[in-house]
């Protein structure tokens, strides 16, 4: 037996598929703005997993520009038809109008490390689409929305064979269930002659949930479960909230797991903040005598602390690429070395600065996931801005609605006032701290610097408390840019402590999916040729 601690994937990977293929296990999360698209995990044992690729060109063009934030691509299923490995998933345009503005696409692979097929459209009723296969044939699974005024976003769940080849519809659409609470997701299998569905009920946030409903034939009528599988909704003390959207999988000795999203909230006098994100869990399973899927503890509350009948895994982990790949991430387009440069310095990446932060389209940004409620997080930085246009720094980052930013950049001389314009000669270079919420902008703080020498940028996040920081001096970089030690002066705060608790899923009245990012960006929004030169980052996560 191997007892998994969960999340089992910790910090933002909402959604998770999973499926076993041998003695292997395969998890594919959500991207939604962020590249790589469509992450995959891989695990031999459900407890310790390791990234092993993504869908590379889930994107059509490897574009996302103009997507809202929480937009993007949306739950992928992933699926496995004894010969090559099936991905479909949701790229949704619009986020909290009715239309949504969904493509689905579907793509193929031998193997989830690369090699992926170019996407394909299908119908495109809803979000959150699966696939089911039987005997060769291939079925599509989905929501269907009704946008028209008075219509429901959630107005069922659909069927529709494919043509394995083209994908073109090769019959009717059949609607399977109506429910008066929302139900989206729907994953599909078949066991004792039964036709399961598997749905996520209730919504994404604090009464989602995963239902089950069944049918004697694939085409319906289905009967809802007259009980929750998983749910947190009526318990705000479980430590593992909004748990839905699962996946039922047979394990080799018969025993089956569920695999379903949660998240860890932070307990603030502004109430439940989620600044995680949503992310991985698993739950043992069982079947009752009636033929319905229970948890195996009992009830519907998920466990932390879950045993599972496979084998501790005694390989050590692989190595992380070097490089701009994962854990890295960037926002609606793949790093690439126009504007992420890891070749004129050596141990250094050099960021052309590009647009500002609440640009949707061409952010010079590279960020990693926070995977921990306790992280710090640091960098050192040379550039030499000129005029207010130009910036670059350390930031934690949730959507362009929510984020921190520690920037070196110009400002007029102390006192003087600020024109909108600078002078040959006079001004200074500053590090300036902006947070920014949903009421817009706001300079917390501003720090006059020496901007001739590198500096050392970094935040400590404690719970729901950022305090961001810089020293004089910079990391000595290795040949590959990789762990370094610091040699910089005293730590000196910049500004006061800051709410974290505004960087989460929680905050605000907007619909958010993702979670907090630390990473550097490069602005220059007059000439786009401006640098900064980044070596050292380090982020480390504390575990509770």
């Amino acid at each position: 037996m191997t007892m998994l601690h969960n999340p089992v994937i910790r910090g933002f990977a909402p959604d998770p598929s999973l499926v076993r293929v041998g003695d292997w296990y395969y998890v594919a999360t959500s991207s939604f703005e962020w590249f790589p698209t469509i992450p995959v995990h891989r695990s031999r044992d459900l407890a310790r997993w390791e990234y092993a690729g993504h869908v590379r060109g889930a994107v059509p063009g490897d574009s996302l520009a103009g997507v809202p934030d929480s937009g993007g691509v949306w739950a992928p299923s992933l699926s496995w038809d004894r010969e090559r490995f099936w991905v479909t998933y949701s790229v949704v345009r619009s986020v909290g109008t009715p239309y949504f503005d969904v493509d689905t696409y579907v793509c193929t692979a031998t193997g989830v490390d690369g090699g992926w097929s170019a996407p394909l459209r299908v119908a495109s009723h809803g979000f959150d689409p699966a696939l089911y296969h039987e005997d060769g044939r291939l079925w599509l699974l989905n929501l269907q929305n009704d946008h028209r005024p008075g219509g429901k976003r959630f107005a069922g769940i659909i069927l529709t064979e494919l043509d394995r080849d083209t994908l073109a519809p090769a019959g009717d659409t059949h609607l399977l269930l109506q429910h008066h609470r929302l139900l989206e997701g729907p994953k599909l299998l078949r066991r004792g002659g039964w036709y399961y569905l598997v749905l996520a009920e209730g919504g994404t946030g604090w009464e989602h949930g995963v239902r089950v409903a069944r049918s004697r034939a694939l085409t319906g009528p289905y009967e809802l479960d007259d009980c929750p599988l998983l749910t947190t909704r009526d318990d705000p003390g479980v430590p593992l909230q909004k748990a839905g959207h699962g996946e039922l999988v047979e394990m080799p000795d018969g025993q089956w797991v569920l695999s379903h999203l949660t998240a860890r909230p932070l307990h603030t006098p502004h109430g439940r903040r989620c600044t995680l994100g949503r992310e991985t869990a698993i739950q043992a399973v069982t079947w009752d005598a009636d033929g319905w899927p229970r948890l195996r503890q009992g009830g519907w509350h998920p466990d932390v602390e879950v045993d599972v009948a496979t084998r501790p895994d005694p390989r050590p982990p692989g190595a992380a690429p070097e490089g701009l790949c994962w854990p890295w991430s960037t926002l609606r387009e793949p790093a690439d070395a126009s504007w992420a440069d890891l070749a004129s310095r050596p141990g250094w990446v050099r960021l052309r600065g590009r647009h500002g932060p609440e640009s949707r389209w061409a952010r010079s940004l590279l960020a990693q996931r926070v995977t921990e409620h306790r992280a710090q997080a640091e960098v050192t930085v040379e550039a030499r801005p000129s005029t207010f246009t130009q910036a670059a720094g350390l930031l934690l980052w949730y959507s362009a609605e929510a984020y921190f930013s520690l920037d070196l950049t110009w400002a007029e001389a102390e006192g003087e006032e600020q024109r909108g314009q600078q002078w040959r000669g006079e001004g200074r270079t500053v590090l300036s701290l902006v947070e920014r919420d949903e009421d817009g902008a706001r300079q917390v703080a501003v720090v006059e610097v020496d901007g001739d020498g590198p500096l050392t940028l970094g935040v400590r996040v404690d719970a729901a408390q950022a305090q961001f920081w810089y020293a004089v001096g910079g990391a000595q970089p290795t040949v590959h840019g990789a762990r370094r030690s610091t040699v910089h002066g005293v730590r000196t705060a910049v500004g006061p402590v800051l709410d974290a608790g505004r960087l989460s899923d929680d905050h605000g009245s907007r619909l958010r999916f993702t979670g907090t990012f630390a990473g550097i960006h490069a602005m220059d929004l007059v000439d786009a040729t401006w640098t900064a030169d980044f070596t050292g980052f380090r982020l480390a996560c504390t575990p509770e």
